[in-house]
């Protein structure tokens, strides 16, 4: 979903949600709601938290890009790559880094790296 389908459009249901992507989308459409002082690192704790949950309820979801169960993510293997360097530091450092030094929210750069990562993915397998 792109930013602009968001704003149009009225919050879901938790139970309506079928993925993280979809659960993004709800935390995209309300972010200040979701994520305390819209910081990546609690977006990142959210995040774990979901997966957490997922593994105790013996839920899989094929495609969770966030956090591998021995190493990072598809999503910060993408960003190290798409950024050229490595960092211990993780994705929600860097983004935020990189959006303090363009003068953009946090937030938002990550949003916009996400639909960039799916529309990457989705080229590639497809």
């Amino acid at each position: 979903m792109t930013a602009e389908n968001t704003s149009t459009r009225e919050p879901s249901h938790l139970t309506e949600l079928g993925d993280v992507y979809q659960f993004l989308d709800e935390i995209r459409l309300r972010p200040g709601m979701w994520v305390r002082h819209r910081s990546l690192q609690h977006l990142d704790s959210i995040l774990i938290g979901y997966r957490v949950a997922m593994e105790v309820h013996g839920v899989h979801e094929d495609d969770f890009p966030f956090w591998g169960v021995d190493d990072r993510g598809p999503f910060e293997e993408w960003l190290q790559q798409r950024r050229g360097e490595h960092s211990a530091l993780g994705w929600p450092v860097e983004i935020e880094r990189d959006a303090e030094a363009a003068g953009a929210p946090a937030i938002e750069l990550f949003f916009s790296l996400l639909d960039e990562y799916r529309a990457e993915r989705s080229q590639s397998e497809g």
